[in-house]
């Protein structure tokens, strides 16, 4: 039983920084494509950055890339997503999501490929 624990959500002010985890236990990190979306009221949910062990590859939706890094720590069977220079539109419910197996980083975006979700940690953005 896979499961993935996120933490690191909060109100921050726009042009702040947040680090969110997300722990995983029941099946080794190295072998599975790890994601983050985020969801608003009323929204779908939404790709926001996605890591699989497929020769590294990452990707961000366009309105992040350059402000967020996604990252793993295998020894912590952690994944992080570091977000810097937080604007309000980046509020929202962040869930971490777990695939099994490497993939690329176009079907990375997909989050029908997400076999095992967390409960989300909540980031607020305002002033």
């Amino acid at each position: 039983q896979v499961q993935l624990v996120e933490s690191g959500g909060g109100l921050v002010q726009p042009g702040g920084s947040l680090r969110l985890s997300c722990v995983v236990s029941g099946r080794t990190l190295s072998s599975m494509t790890m994601g983050w979306f985020r969801q608003t009221p009323g929204k779908e949910r939404e790709f926001v950055a996605g890591s699989s062990t497929l020769r590294g590859a990452t990707n961000y939706r366009d309105s992040v890339r350059g402000r967020f890094t996604i990252s793993r720590d295998s020894a912590k069977s952690t994944v992080y997503l570091q977000m810097d220079s937080l604007k309000p539109e980046d509020t929202g419910l962040y869930y971490c999501a777990a695939a099994q197996g490497p993939t690329t980083a176009l079907s990375m975006r997909d989050k029908r490929l997400y076999v095992y979700w967390g409960k989300g940690t909540l980031v607020t953005v305002s002033s």
